[in-house]
């Protein structure tokens, strides 16, 4: 565990409840990780009868983040009114029902794919609303841990997702249950996720904001099982922000978004969840067996297993970097120097598999696409150790609590959005270009370098109060002042000291009004 102050059982609920809320990255992942399975089995196709295998899947995937990318979009306000826990728990219960339009032995596609589409709009609330959750109640110190674990549980859904596709299709029968138990275990994680959310607590910051100063006192006591003068330190942070946000601009108005340091950070969340799309490996997870098979040929037992390794290492890569380096790394350099690794790797995927593997019957066609399959492990493993998990804990740490709803649609939203681009146009692009698909994503990973490099901004370590001055925003305050004064100095004790923050902002935390502390 990373170094924490306070109570141990403080730190273990942290990582509980923070790993706990990234069970939404599970659904997704497992969601994600079913699809390329279940269009490969015969029994699918014969229960809904179609013949043109590429539109189905394209249509299948699609409809599901077309969904979730219009929840993604418009679950702010809900999680404005109502709060991020309850906006939780409803959209786990619209996702099951979505799930079990798509297992009811219906034999019609159409209902099939109103199913994805209702459980893609509980999908797209859950994933939108769960990140800004996790960094309102985490310690500052395992926040990007906590948040990067939403790509770890990702991670997770899709291994299991692609090994329970790879036995049901060879351990059982030819049947409708080949496809519908796979289908149907997605149940499960949002069963979990929303009955375990109903004894917990609502985020503090939010209930801060909403004036609610004594129940976010009890939400913070709670989440770090202490009430000591470093958790009184921390609120009186929290409260400060909060204040100083509130005065730059009473009442939310639009027009906040376009101020420099908020239009930044908007464009900035975009692109973090553009270049997570532009990178390949989501089209990936969807169609690994499809693409296997460019690869390796046209064995299905053979791709299916090969994709269940490819899960496999996705998790333990993924948590790897999670547990030993999500807080070693600086942010800003992984954003950028990730890109270009990953385009060399699918450079060297497309180079050798077309001058090597030809039609997969020379003499260099086996090792040629082990090879292959071996970059594409590198790849992910890269990917894993940066544009994976990364852009979850950074697009919800950098936003004030003012427009963290809208700034978390926006990035989870465009994930959704260039998720559907990806996911329609991928089957295609596969059957038109083979292998040079991966020099197509090659091109994409050098340009997302040099934009991250240009414009990425390094926010390691810093608590959400500090984004202000990082982003210079207008509602920056000396975090410093406030939290030695929750600590119990006297302000003329502060003010006589001095304090590095207020040097650094040249703005002074004493000149809102007073709060009242818990």
């Amino acid at each position: 565990m990373a170094k924490l102050g306070g109570t141990r059982q403080g730190a273990i609920r942290a990582y509980l409840f923070g790993y706990f809320l990234c069970t939404s990255g599970f659904l997704f992942g497992y969601d994600t990780g079913i699809v390329g399975g279940v269009l490969t089995m015969a029994s699918y196709e014969r229960d809904f009868g179609y013949t043109d295998n590429t539109t189905v899947a394209a249509v299948m995937v699609s409809l599901q983040n077309a969904g979730a990318f219009l929840a993604a979009t418009q679950v702010w306000n809900l999680s404005e009114r109502f709060g991020r826990r309850k906006t939780i728990i409803v959209a786990c219960s619209v996702f099951c029902i979505g799930v079990i339009l798509q297992v009811v032995p219906s034999h019609s596609l159409a209902c099939f794919y109103i199913g994805r589409f209702v459980a893609g709009l509980g999908l797209g609330s859950s994933t939108a609303v769960c990140p800004s959750y996790n960094a309102e109640m985490a310690p500052k110190e395992i926040r990007g841990k906590l948040g990067s674990g939403m790509q770890w549980l990702f991670a997770l859904g899709v291994m299991i997702s692609y090994w329970i596709d790879y036995g049901t299709a060879v351990g059982l029968p030819e049947s409708s249950a080949q496809w519908q138990i796979p289908v149907g275990l997605q149940l499960v994680p949002a069963a979990v996720l929303g009955l375990g959310l109903i004894g917990c607590k609502e985020s503090v910051r939010w209930l801060v904001k909403k004036d609610r100063i004594e129940e976010a006192w009890d939400s913070l006591t709670w989440i770090r099982a202490d009430d000591g003068a470093e958790v009184k330190a921390e609120f009186e942070e929290i409260k400060a922000g909060l204040a100083s946000e509130l005065r730059a601009s009473e009442g939310f108005k639009k027009k906040e978004l376009l101020e420099p340091a908020n239009r930044y950070r908007l464009l900035l969340a975009f692109g973090l969840f553009l270049g997570q799309q532009c990178t390949g490996m989501t089209a990936l997870a969807y169609f690994a067996p499809q693409i296997f098979a460019v690869l390796v040929g046209d064995s299905v037992s053979q791709n299916l297993l090969i994709t269940g390794l490819f899960g496999a290492e996705k998790f333990i890569m993924c948590g790897i970097y999670i547990l030993f380096f999500s807080e070693r790394f600086k942010r800003r350099p992984t954003f950028w120097i990730a890109p270009i690794l990953m385009a060399v790797c699918f450079a060297i995927v497309c180079i050798v598999n077309e001058t090597a593997y030809g039609d997969g019957t020379g003499p260099n066609a086996r090792s040629a696409g082990i090879a292959t399959v071996a970059m594409i492990f590198l790849t992910n493993s890269i990917y894993q150790f940066s544009w994976g998990p990364l852009p979850w804990p950074y697009t919800a740490e950098i936003f004030p609590s003012r427009i963290r709803e809208i700034g978390t649609s926006v990035a989870v939203s465009t994930q959704w959005l260039f998720n559907f681009m990806f996911s329609l146009v991928t089957p295609y692009m596969v059957n038109a270009m083979g292998a040079y698909v991966f020099l197509f994503y090659a091109a994409l990973d050098l340009i997302m370098s040099f934009m991250a490099f240009m414009f990425v901004k390094e926010t390691q370590g810093r608590s959400i109060e500090e984004m202000e001055t990082i982003f210079h925003s207008k509602a920056a305050f000396d975090v410093d002042a406030a939290r030695k004064l929750g600590a119990g100095e006297t302000v003329d004790e502060i003010k006589r000291h001095g304090s590095t923050a207020g040097k650094a902002t040249g703005v002074d935390v004493f000149e809102r009004p007073a709060q009242n502390s818990a």
